[in-house]
C-alpha cells in the first residue's frame, strides 16, 4: 500500500508519546537515525499502553470523551495546518536548461491553492536565477508563499515561516525528494514532519519524524492518513468529480483540507492510484458519477430500463461500493439513476398532485409525451391526447452524462418534428409561458435555497422571432446557449418579495417531497410559473448542482451540514439494522 511504511507508524507513535507524556524523544546514534531495535521497542510500548484496559487506558478514554474537552482540542491542534514544498520535488530541468513542473505537480499545486492550508515553496541558497524566478512565479500563480530554506539558516527560515503562517499549534509538513539528514533533523527539532518522495528504485532513507510517498499524487491522501492517525475527530470526505467541477467547488471554499466548523475535512480521490487504499482513509464518498458516464443505453420498454457504462476508474469505485455496502456514499448510485432519465422524472412528478389543495397555486410537472420516432403519422393526435399545444420543446430522454443529452429544440409546427435533430428516444414537453423568469431551487440536506434567473421568452415572442426564419424549429444546446429574453436578469440572485407570484412554501413542500421520493442529499430543480393559471411547473431536476447562484457564506456551510447529517443518518440506520 503506497505510503504505509513502518516509518509512518513510528512517526505517529513518537508524536503520540510526546503529546501524552510531554517528553521529547531524541534520535539514537551519532548519525541521528533511529535504530530498528529502538523503533520496535517504541512500537511495542505503544501497543502495550493502547491495548491495556487498566486505569491509565480508562483515564485516556475519559480525557478523550466529548467534543469540547481539552484533549480533543489538543488533538485538533496537531492536525496538519501547513505544507512546504521543496523546489526539487516540484521542478525539473532538462539537459537544455528548460525548467518545468514535475509530473503531478500542477494538480497538487492547484488543489493546495484552495485547501485552506498554509502553503509555500522553498528553495536553497544555491538555486540558479532562472530556477529561482520560475519557483517564485509558480508560488505567485498558485497563491503560495516562497521561502529560502537552507541547512545553514534553518532557524531564521523557520522564524520567517512562522511569522507568515502564524503559530496555531498545528503540524507543518516539509515535502522533498532531496536527502539531507541534517536539515531533516533540524526541522524535526522544531516540530516539523518531513515527507520524503522516494526516487524510483532508489533506497528509502530513514529519519526522525519522516513519512514516505512514491508519487506526488499520494501526498494529499498521506496527509489525510496523518491527520486520522493524530485522531482529531474530523470526518474525512473523499470526493470524485471532473477537474473543472472540482475547481469550481474548491474556489468557493467547499473542499477545505483543514477542519470545517462542523468537523469535516475533504480529500480528492484519484483514479491514478489504487482506490481501495484511498477509500480506507475516508468516512464518506461524495461523487458526481455523471461526470464519469461513457454511454447510457435505454431499454425499449416504456418503463425505465438502462445500461450505464462508466469510465474504468468509476467502475472500480462502483465495485468497491458493491463489496462494501456499509460505505457511506452521497449518494448511492441507484438513487441518482432516475435523474438520468427525463421520462422517469416526468412520471415521478405526477406524484406532486398529492400536494395540491384547493385555494392554493398548483404545483406539477409539465405535460409530456415520450416518442421513439418523430415521423409517426399520428404524432399530432398523440400531442393532443397528451394535452400538448404548440410550440413544444423536444428533449432527449437521456438527461445527462452524454454529449448530446442537452441538444433540444422548440418546435412550432407538427410537421417540423420530421427529421428533427434531437436524439431519440425523446420527450416532447409542454412549453410553459412564464414571463422569462426561471426559479432555480437547490436542496442541500434539510435546507432549501432559490435564485431567480433569466429564461426563454414567452411563445408569442419566440413565434414572432421564428417567423423571420420560416417558423423553423429553434435548435440549441441548453448548456451552451438558450433563446433568452432581452431583459437582463442574468446572474441576479434575489429572495422572493411580497408581491412575487412565487409560492415559496408550496415549492419547499415539493422540495421535501422530492427529497423523500428520490432519497438524494443534494440536488436542484427548476420552476417556472405559468402565466394566467399561476401553476408552478417543475421543468428539470439535476443531481449535485453547483448552486453557485447562492452566496457562498450561506451555501457552503449548508453543503457541509448536508454531508454531515447524511452521514449521521446513514450511520444510525446501519447501526439499527445491525442491532435488529
Amino acid at each position: 500500500m503506497p505510503g504505509l511504511h513502518l516509518g509512518f507508524y513510528i512517526v505517529m507513535v513518537q508524536i503520540w508519546l510526546e503529546n501524552m507524556f510531554c517528553i521529547k524523544l531524541l534520535p539514537i546514534g551519532g548519525n541521528h537515525v533511529w535504530s530498528e531495535n529502538s523503533k520496535l521497542w517504541i512500537f511495542i510500548l505503544f501497543l502495550v499502553v493502547v491495548d491495556d484496559q487498566g486505569e491509565y487506558a480508562q483515564r485516556l478514554l475519559t480525557l478523550n470523551s466529548g467534543a469540547n474537552n481539552r484533549q480533543s482540542k489538543e488533538n485538533r491542534m496537531a492536525a496538519v495546518r501547513g505544507v512546504l514544498l521543496d523546489e526539487y520535488v516540484l521542478v525539473r530541468e532538462d539537459g537544455n536548461g528548460n525548467i518545468s513542473l514535475q509530473s503531478g505537480a500542477e494538480g497538487l499545486l492547484r488543489r493546495l491553492q484552495y485547501s485552506k492550508l498554509r502553503t509555500g515553496i522553498s528553495y536553497g541558497k544555491g538555486v540558479s536565477d532562472q530556477k529561482g524566478t520560475f519557483v517564485k512565479k509558480m508560488a505567485t500563480l498558485y497563491s503560495m508563499d516562497c521561502f529560502l530554506l537552507d541547512v545553514s539558516c534553518v532557524d531564521d527560515s523557520l522564524n520567517e515561516i512562522l511569522l507568515a503562517w502564524g503559530d496555531d499549534g498545528g503540524s507543518f509538513l516539509y515535502v522533498t525528494c532531496s536527502k539531507d539528514d541534517d536539515l531533516f533533523l533540524k526541522l524535526s527539532n522544531h516540530g516539523w514532519v518531513t515527507v520524503f518522495k522516494c526516487p524510483e528504485g532508489g533506497a528509502v532513507p530513514e529519519n526522525l519524524r519522516m513519512m514516505f510517498i512514491n508519487k506526488l499524487e499520494e501526498l494529499l491522501i498521506s496527509l489525510c492518513r496523518f491527520n486520522k492517525a493524530i485522531g482529531d475527530g474530523a470526518l474525512t470526505i473523499g470526493y470524485v468529480m471532473k477537474p473543472s467541477r472540482e475547481e469550481d467547488f474548491a474556489k468557493r471554499g467547499a473542499f477545505p483540507m483543514c477542519h470545517t466548523q462542523n468537523g469535516l475535512r475533504f480529500v480528492p480521490l484519484t483514479f491514478d492510484l489504487p482506490l481501495a487504499s484511498q477509500l480506507q482513509e475516508v468516512d464518506v464518498v461524495l461523487h458526481k458519477a455523471t461526470d464519469e458516464i461513457v454511454t447510457i443505453e435505454l431499454g425499449s420498454s416504456s418503463e425505465f430500463s438502462y445500461k450505464v457504462c462508466y469510465s474504468k476508474g468509476m467502475q472500480e469505485l462502483e465495485r468497491y461500493f458493491q463489496d462494501h455496502p456499509d460505505c457511506c456514499v452521497i449518494d448511492p448510485l441507484n438513487n441518482i439513476y432516475p435523474v438520468l432519465d427525463r421520462l422517469k422524472i416526468q412520471k415521478i412528478l405526477l406524484g406532486l398532485e398529492d400536494l395540491n389543495t384547493e385555494g392554493r397555486c398548483k404545483i406539477r410537472g409539465p405535460h409530456f409525451l415520450k416518442v421513439d420516432h418523430f415521423n409517426d403519422h399520428s404524432l399530432a393526435e398523440q400531442l393532443s391526447e397528451a394535452k400538448l399545444c404548440l410550440p413544444c420543446i423536444a428533449k432527449p430522454q437521456v438527461a445527462c452524462g452524454v454529449t448530446d443529452a442537452h441538444s433540444m429544440a422548440i418546435v412550432f409546427r407538427a410537421e417540423d418534428f420530421r427529421n428533427l435533430s434531437v436524439p431519440l428516444p425523446a420527450i416532447i414537453q409542454e412549453y410553459v409561458d412564464h414571463s422569462s423568469v426561471l426559479f432555480k431551487f437547490y436542496v442541500l440536506g434539510n435546507k432549501v435555497f432559490h435564485a431567480v434567473k433569466i429564461s426563454t421568452p414567452n411563445s408569442d415572442v419566440l413565434l414572432s422571432s421564428s417567423e423571420k426564419n420560416g417558423l423553423k424549429p429553434i435548435v440549441f444546446d441548453s448548456l451552451k446557449s438558450l433563446p433568452t429574453a432581452k431583459k437582463d436578469l442574468s446572474g441576479e440572485t434575489i429572495q422572493s418579495k411580497d408581491d412575487s407570484p412565487l409560492d415559496i412554501e408550496l415549492v419547499k413542500d415539493a422540495a421535501n417531497w422530492l427529497k423523500r421520493t428520490l432519497d438524494l442529499t443534494i440536488f436542484g430543480f427548476d420552476v417556472v410559473i405559468q402565466e394566467g393559471s399561476r401553476d408552478h411547473v417543475i421543468v428539470d431536476i439535476n443531481y449535485l448542482p453547483s448552486f453557485k447562484e447562492v452566496p457562498n457564506d450561506v451555501a457552503i456551510p449548508a453543503f457541509w451540514d448536508a454531508i454531515r447529517n447524511s452521514y449521521e443518518s446513514r450511520k444510525a440506520k446501519l447501526e439499527s439494522a445491525c442491532s435488529s
